[in-house]
């Protein structure tokens, strides 16, 4: 792609890419940064193809795998997983951004049914998707733009997986699941040249957060505690995303790298 610097000449895996939220920003941040090579899935079938269709606008060369489908699922994530494998022989940057927001109630009002839904996407969804990228990792070697890496995992967390809020408790322990398992990963697979990081994101102007008025007033004392006080933006994540992916992180394993407009320092 004429007059873009190939950071990222490998090949990248996205969950929860579709719409205009953090999977989409991260996609197109990879794309403008010479990424060719994509593996998408969101469980809202036309808004993956808008990301997929922003991608080859961005780059033309771009070679898209597109798949609708649900994360909390083993079958689907196996068999996702599979076809990109064979497609293109490996994943060097997976980011799974596939979650979904709790509810505003105390553990004795929610119901199991809420509970399990949050926990199911939210943890299991991405630990799904991270042990199937783990495992084709593995399989392959480093990348000669990234000879220390044999591949890095990006998982989405957020500042409640840090500090917790009222009515909140089942989401914010899938959340702080996730940076746990997270940190044990990259025990785990150091030896293997794998790094495992994870992005904590404050509120984040997103469909999920201002899709209704309900979720808007619910978010604002969290945006009014941050100092810097307004929603973040995807692309702001985005840009953290790429940076844990890059040989410029090389150092960088099982960090809980917070970009929350300085909420929980607050």
């Amino acid at each position: 792609m004429a007059g873009v610097l190939a950071r990222f000449p490998g090949v990248a895996f996205i969950t929860g890419a579709g719409g205009t939220g953090i999977g989409a920003a991260v996609a197109k941040a990879f794309a403008t940064s010479g990424c060719s090579r994509f593996a998408i899935t969101d469980i809202n079938g036309d808004s993956l193809s808008r990301t997929r269709d922003a991608i080859v606008a961005l780059n033309p060369k771009a070679h898209v795998v597109l798949r609708t489908g649900d994360v909390s699922d083993e079958s689907f994530v196996d068999s996702f997983m599979a076809n990109v494998s064979s497609t293109f022989r490996r994943v060097d940057y997976a980011v799974n951004c596939a979650g979904i927001l709790g509810n505003d109630l105390r553990s004795t009002e929610t119901p199991v049914s809420t509970f399990d839904a949050i926990t199911s996407v939210n943890y299991k969804g991405t630990w799904l998707a991270s042990r199937a990228a783990l495992a084709q990792m593995l399989k392959q070697e480093p990348l000669s733009a990234h000879p220390k890496q044999r591949g890095a995992i990006v998982n989405i967390a957020s500042q409640l997986g840090i500090v917790a809020r009222p009515g909140a408790a089942a989401y914010c322990a899938s959340k702080a699941a996730i940076i746990n398992m997270t940190r044990s990963d990259a025990i785990d697979y150091s030896r293997d040249d794998i790094r495992v990081n994870c992005v904590c994101p404050g509120v984040i102007e997103t469909p999920m957060t201002t899709g209704s008025e309900e979720v808007t007033q619910r978010l604002k004392p969290a945006i009014d505690i941050a100092p810097m006080r307004r929603m973040g933006k995807p692309e702001e994540i985005a840009d953290a995303v790429l940076f844990l992916c890059s040989s410029q992180a090389s150092f960088i394993q099982g960090h809980a790298l917070v970009v929350d407009g300085g909420y929980t320092i607050n």
